[in-house]
């Protein structure tokens, strides 16, 4: 398959002259765009989880969240199914969504470990199994890391999928982790930086600017790059967007397809992204998580700001990362909603194993 890595047009050099660094770029690592984020401290860090022990954090859920039998009929006849695939998403838990377009089958953000840690034993374990085990993937033939977090870059997710039967996948990280992967003895890595595309058949790749951070330890905060995806084929216009606060990043992105794909400016003259996969989770307490992770009602408004005809809720339910109850998101979604008077099915959010299929697009 055709593999062509490159920059957006809007940031093509035409001249001689050695480019500026990117202002995201910075001495021994990298920034956001708004803001510059500083890790929170040990101390912060403390403060955080002892008021949270007082006050009794995080509450159980109120209702168990919805687990369904995967729909392996339809997925393994999907993937075969070549230029006839029919663009559709399956939320495996947490941030993991497998994406089937443009004939690729694509994992984002994998996790299959019981526990989002480095450690076997200790850390966050998962609350729900995973919507598809490993065994029952179709062949997958990219995967997409939005940044190194252990909830988001599982190690043994990659090895496994590294080894699976017909060969390794496309991987593709975010600028300052290709080394690493590699040492791992991962195969066929690809890192890209904000705005840069990868081409792989009829898709095209688009690494987009969100606000968060990096680090797998104490000492590499920072040092390597994090960003969201825009998956743009013929049949579908998809946007992941990993982990990440909210900023105007969600329209810089917007405008950037959009003038891409020569599509009109004008916010009321249709969408860009058919579908939005957002994250919704891990938000509590807002002084700690604001500037590094989305509350519903940011989401929605992310929604809006990267005009998608319609989202998904992602990175909930299946790991206990912060306070709220692992069954919170979707109630405060659904009132954020109706503060906004959307409708439903606009920005929902699936059962772990549901596969959602894309409606044919408007035409814009």
């Amino acid at each position: 398959m055709a593999l062509l890595v490159g920059t957006s047009a809007a940031s093509a050099q035409t001249t001689a002259t050695p480019p500026a660094a990117p202002s995201h770029h910075r001495e021994g690592g990298y920034q956001n765009n708004h803001i510059d984020f500083a890790a929170r401290g040990m101390g912060q860090l403390a403060l955080w989880k002892l008021q949270a022990l007082r006050d009794g954090l995080p509450p159980p859920p109120r209702q168990p969240i919805a687990v369904v039998a995967p729909d392996l009929n339809f997925i393994h006849a999907n993937a075969k199914a070549g230029a006839a695939m029919k663009p559709a998403v399956t939320w495996l838990g947490h941030a993991s969504v497998l994406i089937q377009a443009a004939g690729l089958n694509i994992l984002a953000d994998p996790i299959f470990s019981e526990r989002a840690s480095p450690l076997s034993y200790l850390g966050p374990k998962r609350a729900q199994p995973p919507g598809l085990q490993l065994k029952q993937l179709p062949h997958i033939d990219l995967v997409v890391v939005s940044h190194n977090h252990y909830d988001h870059c599982d190690l043994p997710t990659l090895k496994a999928l590294n080894e699976q039967p017909g060969g390794p996948p496309r991987l593709v990280l975010p600028l300052g982790n290709k080394a690493w992967a590699q040492a791992e003895g991962l195969a066929h890595v690809v890192e890209l930086d904000w705005w840069q595309t990868l081409k792989l058949g009829e898709l095209e790749l688009l690494m987009t600017p969100v606000q968060h951070w990096s680090g797998r330890g104490l000492n590499d905060r920072l040092r390597t790059l994090w960003g969201g995806y825009a998956f743009l084929t013929p049949s579908a216009r998809i946007y992941f967007s990993g982990d990440t606060g909210y900023s105007a990043d969600f329209a810089a992105t917007a405008s950037h397809v959009a003038q891409r794909l020569g599509l009109k400016p004008q916010a009321d003259s249709g969408a860009v992204f058919d579908l939005a996969l957002l994250a919704i989770g891990a938000y509590e307490p807002r002084w700690f998580m604001k500037e590094q992770h989305l509350n519903p009602a940011e989401a929605v408004q992310a929604h809006f700001d990267l005009r998608a005809a319609r989202s998904i809720g992602i990175h909930w339910g299946t790991f206990e990362l912060t306070d709220e109850a692992l069954d919170e998101p979707p109630r405060a979604l659904a009132q954020a909603r109706r503060e906004r008077g959307m409708a439903e099915d606009a920005f929902r959010v699936l059962a772990i194993g549901q596969t959602y299929r894309l409606p044919p697009r408007a035409v814009n």
